[in-house]
């Protein structure tokens, strides 16, 4: 669908994985997401590529880290349901200086018609900026990566790295 988008510059990404039992072989949704990424020519580099344990400081220290580096995006991965130990949204929450709620909204909105009816109310899939850098937070299943990237994302990187970075 949105096959044809072309980066205006050289965009810098970092991917997320948050689970208690995923490893880098059995991570889908992140490798999908770099899968995704890789089709736009976005650069991540290996040490741009984690994977950590549902706990809010693990999450938030490796993305302060981040933060700190020449990266415009970060996804996260897993970690956004409603389970006690999910605490994605909590960890990044927290760091989000600038909330973009449509990402949310429509995110279950397309899970709902396209994928998962009415269990698309359990995602609290979020997005927004840290000073001029972006995060999304998405399930890690590989149907919400792949819908997350494709529909949302990827056509507007573009837009949203030149907003961000006003």
């Amino acid at each position: 669908m949105h096959t044809n988008v072309q980066l205006d510059k050289d965009i810098k990404c970092a991917i997320l994985t948050v689970s208690d039992t995923r490893d880098y072989e059995t991570d889908k949704g992140g490798q999908l997401a770099q899968s995704l990424l890789s089709e736009l020519n976005v650069s991540i580099a290996s040490e741009h590529y984690r994977i950590v344990k549902d706990e809010q400081d693990l999450i938030q220290k490796q993305l302060r880290e981040w933060l700190k580096e020449d990266i415009d995006v970060i996804i996260t991965t897993g970690g956004t349901g409603i389970a006690q130990r999910d605490v994605t949204i909590e960890a990044v929450s927290a760091l989000i200086t600038k909330e973009i709620e449509g990402f949310g909204e429509l995110f279950r909105y397309l899970s709902y018609t396209e994928d998962v009816g009415t269990r698309a109310l359990l995602s609290r899939a979020i997005a927004g900026a840290v000073g001029d850098k972006l995060i999304f937070s998405i399930p890690g299943s590989t149907g919400a990566v792949k819908l997350a990237l494709n529909k949302l994302i990827k056509p507007e990187l573009n837009h949203l790295v030149k907003e961000i970075t006003k």
